[in-house]
């Protein structure tokens, strides 16, 4: 019998616990706790989002059935369906929100170097966000609809990695484009999004911070043409032009120039109209990196599909915002391990494995790579012969 740790507890040890201590300690977290801490907190909900818990109860079940079990995964206080429903309803939020921040910062670090779509040196990041429905008779606090409830989840995507540099949630109403004040932009990065962040006013914050953005223009768009650069139609292109904004608040809020580039997408068999402050890179490279935002779209179905971020555990804003900064954790988590062992499944095939295995103890490399166990039948076979 391997005598080592249980992979729950291995992957668990890739965590900075000392940082996990001073955000505790930034916020009080442990403040008059005898027994369940947050630490404690942290590890359930971990455990919930790696094997798929359903409800708080089921969480129970399930840590209860492996009593003997627990210690040795780092959990010491008692698990218990109304002490961890407390926790997660009035332990603040951004102890949580911290640690993935800390998470995340490690991550991007490892990730720095990878390439994707589109060869640039450039930091390039994504912007959108996801909606995630709630019933309002249980969540009153998420308005959305008048007979709908929602959150929404503001995600800045690092498209190296897709590791999400900085996540916001918000009630349902808030509208995409007031999210972008809330960003601080890094210069020379690009920015890449759709069309419902349109706001020039912004953009020329972008602008003024001397990074980059990338868009869909909208078909109102009052733009006089100064002159034109040649492209190559072979490729898609179909005008690439330098100009002003003629509309009387759109010219006042951008008065800079800017480039509107014409595509034509043969698969969807649509042209398509893009807008940017980058007046140097390629035409057809801005195309490119307007198709790469649909990274954040698949990081988002993803969350959705194989993490529990919807359906909750508790009916707080408090409880809704740490289950989704811990599921942001453990993706953050299963990122780092990813590149840190060098293991070339997928996150997708990484959770499932880890889902069916947490309480075995071997090696998380061993677990996850196809290793051939051959067992043998001990001659002392307890089985009656039936013929």
């Amino acid at each position: 019998m391997n005598s080592g740790k249980t992979i729950f507890a291995q992957l668990m040890d890739f965590l900075p616990i000392h940082q996990f201590r001073q955000c505790v300690e930034r916020y009080q977290g442990n403040y008059k706790i005898k027994s369940f801490s947050c630490w404690d907190q942290f590890l359930c909900m971990a455990f919930a989002q790696l094997t798929y818990r359903e409800s708080l109860r089921d969480i129970q079940s399930c840590l209860r059935a492996v009593q003997y079990k627990l210690y040795h995964m780092g959990i010491r206080g008692k698990v218990s369906r109304n002490t961890l429903a407390n926790a997660n309803k009035v332990r603040d939020w951004r102890i949580y929100a911290d640690f993935a921040n800390v998470l995340i910062t490690e991550a991007r670090h490892l990730y720095a170097n990878d390439t994707f779509s589109v060869e640039l040196k450039n930091a390039v990041y994504a912007l959108d966000s996801t909606t995630i429905d709630l019933c309002l008779s249980l969540f009153p606090w998420a308005q959305f609809r008048k007979r709908k409830g929602a959150v929404k989840l503001h995600t800045l995507l690092d498209l190296r990695g897709n590791i999400p540099t900085v996540c916001i949630i918000t009630h349902g109403k808030v509208s995409d484009v007031n999210i972008m004040d809330q960003i601080t932009f890094e210069a020379g990065a690009i920015y890449v999004m759709d069309r419902g962040y349109t706001d020039f006013a912004r953009f020329h914050n972008i602008h003024q911070a001397l990074a980059f953005f990338v868009t869909r223009a909208k078909r109102n768009l009052q733009f006089k043409r100064q002159y034109s650069q040649s492209v190559d139609k072979g490729t898609g292109l179909r005008s690439d032009q330098i100009g002003i904004l003629t509309g009387f608040y759109a010219k006042n809020d951008y008065p800079e120039k800017l480039r509107r580039i014409r595509y034509f997408d043969v698969e969807k068999n649509k042209l398509l109209t893009f807008i940017t402050n980058n007046l140097r890179l390629p035409a057809l490279t801005i195309s490119e990196l307007y198709r790469s935002r649909w990274q954040v779209e698949l990081f988002f179905k993803w969350i959705k599909q194989h993490l529990r971020i919807k359906v909750f555990y508790g009916t707080t804003f408090n409880a809704v915002k740490t289950q989704i900064w811990i599921a942001i954790s453990v993706y953050v988590l299963i990122a780092i391990i990813k590149k840190r062992l060098n293991i070339d499944q997928s996150l997708y095939t990484i959770l499932q494995i880890f889902s069916v295995m947490l309480f075995e103890k071997v090696p998380i490399i061993q677990a996850v790579t196809n290793h051939k166990y051959n067992f043998e039948p001990t001659a002392n076979c307890n089985q009656l012969l039936l013929l």
